[in-house]
């Protein structure tokens, strides 16, 4: 196929960029500076990795997507990705790779628009720590429900011997 136009690789670029901060696995690394103080840089790197390693090869299946993913993750974050989100974060980038070649770029931004939400909705959902006095009613909730449990555990034994 012929090569993206440039406005065709910035909205591909777009894409990457959408996929990747919208992957739990990644997010992960970069807030928990798994790759150093460096961590933001590097993912932002690795946005321009992936874009030039499908640019710069021909009909690339996915499942090199993933071992490419797979090695950046490895050899950058120390990170090995194990929890199935590899063969899915490569499925899109090769999807919309096919469309931004397919010319079907309203699709595209569509999809990066939704990524987008779903990254501002991943945000707000977050749940705000206990405070210390919350934390300490739960821990007296949890002693009730152990000796609830451990009452009713007597009462059967109790009733078990007696019979």
């Amino acid at each position: 196929m012929a090569p993206l136009a440039s406005s065709t690789r910035e909205l591909f670029t777009e894409a990457v960029r959408a996929v990747l901060e919208t992957w739990p696995v990644l997010q992960i690394a970069v807030d928990n500076d798994f790759s150093g103080t460096y961590s933001q840089q590097k993912a932002e790197w690795m946005v321009d990795a992936l874009r030039l390693y499908f640019i710069d090869n021909d009909e690339l299946q996915q499942d090199e997507v993933e071992d490419f993913i797979s090695d950046l993750m490895n050899n950058e974050f120390d990170t090995v990705v194990d929890d199935g989100s590899l063969p899915q974060v490569a499925q899109q980038v090769c999807e919309m790779f096919q469309q931004c070649q397919q010319d079907r770029l309203t699709e595209v931004r569509e999809q990066i628009k939704q990524l987008i939400q779903k990254k501002s909705a991943g945000r707000a959902k977050a749940t705000p720590a206990k405070t210390p006095a919350a934390a300490a009613d739960d821990d007296d909730d949890e002693s009730q429900d152990e000796e609830v449990y451990t009452s009713q555990h007597l009462k059967w034994i109790k009733t078990f011997h007696q019979s």
